[in-house]
């Protein structure tokens, strides 16, 4: 299925299980290389979830948006919105996201020439780096630690 049957397919399906499917259908049409559409779809779903849906989605879907950004402000926007929402998880669910978004956050504001916000976003990743599984996904955002101190 194309990215956009699939985002048709799973347009009208309501839970937690659509807004997934429906922010996966999204990325995948920024993966086919339609960012326009993806990030279009994003921003209406946003509109649904932002007041009252589930923090994971909410954090998720910003997470996704701030990647299809081209102004750094407005990815830096999207990773706070994204961070926002992760506070909202707590417990050890967020734990797994904080690093990450922290370090996101230390690369929008490097991008920015705030080095003094890039630097605490970096510390923040560290001090929750400890909290990552040791697999594939907790190494990669080591790695992303380690290079924003080289920086």
């Amino acid at each position: 299925m194309v990215p956009q049957q699939l985002l048709q397919a799973v347009r009208g399906i309501d839970g937690t299980e659509a807004a997934r499917a429906r922010i996966g259908a999204a990325v995948a049409l920024d993966y086919a290389g339609d960012r326009e559409s993806a990030r279009a779809s994003l921003a209406a779903l946003w509109e649904e979830l932002r007041a009252d849906g589930e923090a994971i989605h909410r954090c998720m879907l910003a997470h996704y948006m701030a990647d299809m950004q081209n102004d750094p402000r407005d990815e830096l926007w999207w990773d706070r919105c994204a961070l926002d929402a992760a506070a909202a998880i707590g417990g050890e669910r967020a734990s797994q996201y904080l690093p990450s978004l922290h370090l996101n956050l230390a690369e929008d504001h490097r991008k920015l020439g705030d080095w003094e916000h890039a630097r605490e976003h970096l510390a923040q990743a560290a001090a929750l780096a400890g909290e990552l599984p040791e697999n594939g996904y907790g190494e990669t955002i080591r790695r992303g630690i380690a290079g924003g101190r080289r920086s």
